[in-house]
Formats: C-alpha cells, structure tokens, sequence
C-alpha cells in the first residue's frame, strides 16, 4: 500500500489559516503568581460533564501546569486585542491587566472578557507537536454585550467594523 507524501507544514498552516476562530486567554496559578496564555484552539467537548478542551503547544511553558493546576479561560472581546498580543508574547506596550478574583483556589479570569469558564484540570493527552487540556467546568459566565474577537490569517478582527468583517469573510 502507497502511503500519501507528507503534508506540508506551511502550507497546512496556510490552509488552516482560512478557518475563522474566537480568541481566549487561558489563565492559572504558577509558582504564586498569575499566568496567561492567548489560545484560538479551544472549543467545548461535553456538556455531561462539563468539558471543555484547550490545545497547547508542548514547547509553551503553560503545558507541564495546565494538567496539574485549575485554569480558567476568558473568552476576549473585540476591544482586547492589546491583552490578546500581551498574552502571545507580541505586546506592542504596556498592557494593563485587570484580574477577576474569587475566594476559591480556581484560576482568575480577565476583566471585560465576553465570557469566562473556570475549569478543574480532566485528563491531557499528547497530540503530536501539541498537548490537548481537557478542563471540568465548575462555573461559568458571560456578559450579555459584547463582540468576540476573531482570528483569521494570522490576524485580529471583529464581526462589527465593516473593513475588518469583509476582510474576515472575503480574503480566502
């Protein structure tokens, strides 16, 4: 049996670029201090119980913590592309960063989010270059306003602002 030449990778990459998706910054505890991540891989799984999973990559310092300690995500809005650079490493200044805090030991969530799910560590697995978080919501939130910020080809959008929706919707 013939097997098929490897994809690749930039040109996968490519490819996977055209699919629209939301932004989130993942949150948890690390050696007493706050941490945070901005993930566009991160989608529900189950909802009994409830689920959700976060793709990381296993050479981000976030991986060996995200199996072991809670996590929260917060889902970004429109107006938050400055916290979504600031969590990626590509901050173009100084960010201000407002926490959400409760009184219990899960992970705090971003201010001014869209909404917020705050997670028990489930199960990880291994998945190639990346390592899949599986979190168990225990509370979740959201704002009733509010637009989501997109990610398309490697760049930041929104669904109101008409330059930026038809570039979302017509660059493929």
């Amino acid at each position: 049996m013939e097997t098929a030449s490897p994809v690749e990778p930039l040109h996968l990459r490519a490819c996977l670029a055209r699919f629209v998706t939301g932004v989130a910054v993942v949150s948890y505890l690390a050696d007493g201090r706050v941490r945070g991540l901005t993930v566009n891989s991160f989608t529900s799984v189950s909802l009994a119980p409830p689920l959700v999973l976060v793709s990381v990559a296993r050479s981000a310092r976030a991986t060996g913590h995200l199996g072991r300690v809670p996590f929260s995500v917060s889902v970004l809005s429109a107006s938050q592309g400055d916290l979504a650079r600031h969590f990626a490493g590509t901050a173009r200044g100084p960010v201000e960063v407002g926490w959400q805090w409760t009184d219990d030991d899960l992970a705090p969530t971003l201010s001014g989010a869209i909404a917020t799910v705050r997670c028990r560590p489930w199960r990880s697995h291994d998945a190639g270059d990346h390592r899949l978080h599986l979190g168990q919501v225990v509370a979740a939130d959201l704002r009733a306003d509010g637009e989501p910020l997109l990610f398309h080809r490697g760049r930041f959008g929104d669904l109101g602002s008409g330059h930026a929706a038809a570039q979302l919707a017509g660059s493929c």
